[in-house]
């Protein structure tokens, strides 16, 4: 009985040995971050954090390098990996909500949609804020509203996208809850969040609505003011005193996702081990760490989660799209 009982847990423990190779199946030998932009930018740091997360806590053996594939906010990257790259196991590719909204838009091409991606996970989220100088004569976005309604060719707008953009969309969302036509305002698109800040506290827009991980250093010096944070509640931290639009009686909430996706025809051993490699990744100190650093917060998703996620966030932007006439 004891030598029965011995083979049985032998045989048990071989097949549990079995087992668990079976279910590593795929292990990435070249594994890839593509930052659809070029390097500095968003897409840098989205990769950047996971890179630097998966090295720190220990899950990735190979490291990851990092590529750079600049173009249309994502399209070029998303554009490739459909037409060159279809099977790809080893990559995955930095995707945001402005990238979101712009396959919503259909500019990423009328052949792809949000079917052409296997839709691996989120690494955190930003949010939206209503910005202005520190001495502007607005204290809360109620007082900013009331000038706006009265004076709606008065003020001037402007951020780091051009109209349609997910900035021109967040004063947009402002505009239509006021009951103006937002394809009336006055915005001046520039290049980028840095010089939309010039911009604003040059005195030559009044109002710019960014990011709120973009201002945390002027916000610190004392030289702008958010009036509201587009978050569905106050954000923790150092943040926790600037109130919400909703809570001003503004329902205006604009979450920036973070987060990759993999090429369309990646097999589902790959996917589901990248999808395990995010959802073991979320549980480490490390990476929380690093994703705080850089001003981020908490978004954590992986999987079928987030596919439905961006899915809904895809039927969101083209029903907002057509709010606001940009979208037949």
């Amino acid at each position: 009985m004891k030598l029965h009982s011995l083979t049985k847990a032998l045989l048990g423990a071989g097949l549990l040995m079995m087992t668990g190779t079976a279910s590593a199946g795929f292990t990435p030998d070249k594994p890839e971050c593509i930052a659809p932009a070029k390097p500095g930018g968003g897409f840098d740091l989205t990769c950047r954090i996971l890179t630097t997360g998966l090295d720190k806590s220990g899950l990735l053996q190979e490291p990851m390098r990092v590529t750079f594939m600049p173009g249309g906010v994502g399209a070029v990257a998303y554009t490739h990996m459909n037409s060159n790259r279809r099977e790809d196991n080893n990559a995955v590719v930095a995707f945001s909500s402005g990238s979101s909204l712009n396959l919503a838009l259909h500019k990423f091409g009328r052949e792809l949609d949000v079917d052409d991606a296997r839709w691996v996970g989120a690494i955190g989220a930003d949010y939206g804020a209503i910005i202005v100088k520190a001495d502007a004569p607005w204290n809360s976005l109620e007082e900013l509203a009331t000038d706006l309604k009265a004076n709606p060719n008065k003020l001037v707008f402007g951020a780091g996208g051009t109209v349609g953009s997910q900035d021109w969309m967040k004063a947009a969302f402002l505009y239509r809850s006021l009951g103006l036509d937002p394809r009336t305002m006055r915005y001046v698109a520039y290049e980028g969040g840095g010089d939309a800040m010039a911009a604003v506290l040059g005195n030559h827009i009044q109002v710019y609505p960014g990011d709120m991980s973009e201002i945390k250093g002027q916000l610190d010096a004392g030289i702008v003011r958010v009036l509201a944070v587009l978050s569905p509640k106050r954000l923790d931290g150092d943040f926790a005193d600037i109130p919400t639009a909703s809570e001003q009686g503004y329902d205006m909430e604009w979450p920036i996702m973070r987060g990759f996706y993999m090429a369309p025809d990646a097999s589902d051993e790959a996917y589901d081990y990248w999808v395990k490699q995010f959802n073991e990744l979320y549980q480490t100190g490390e990476f929380a760490e690093v994703r705080d650093h850089q001003g981020l917060f908490p978004l954590s998703i992986a999987g079928d989660e987030y596919d439905a996620y961006v899915k809904a966030e895809i039927e969101k932007f083209q029903t907002l799209s057509r709010e606001m006439g940009l979208l037949k």
